[in-house]
């Protein structure tokens, strides 16, 4: 999942869980807690190996409300200019992640919340 930019309020936690999966076990993951996340300039990929994946852009995917978002790995820019790579293996004190990550690139396990909304949708499929 790609972003121009991704913002929270009410950033309540971070921390390393095992997320259930359908087979039975379990995945390692970055859980980030909040009461809202935005993310401006949302993409997509879901693709699986060798077949043809479905691409979604919106210009903005809203979160609200309880909101829990379970990730592999995040890469950004902080609004200092700064890199900032977050995952299982280099999670930060709770105390440097800012609001206002520039240009995020994210490993999505999954989300869940209240509320979540797109803005502008496009929805394609791409062939490998």
């Amino acid at each position: 999942m790609g972003s121009q930019g991704l913002s929270f309020t009410g950033l309540s936690g971070i921390a390393i869980v095992d997320v259930p999966t359908i087979d039975g076990g379990t995945v390692r993951a970055l859980k980030i807690s909040a009461d809202s996340i935005t993310i401006t300039g949302f993409s997509l990929t879901v693709r699986p190996p060798d077949k043809a994946g479905l691409v979604t852009n919106a210009d903005t995917m809203t979160l609200t409300g309880h909101v829990s978002v379970y990730l592999g790995s995040i890469t950004a820019t902080t609004q200092d200019g700064r890199g900032l790579t977050l995952g299982t293996d280099t999670p930060p004190p709770l105390d440097d992640v800012k609001p206002g990550l520039l240009r995020v690139t994210m490993g999505l396990v999954g989300t869940v919340a209240d509320s979540i909304s797109y803005t502008n949708t496009d929805q394609r499929i791409v062939e490998p």
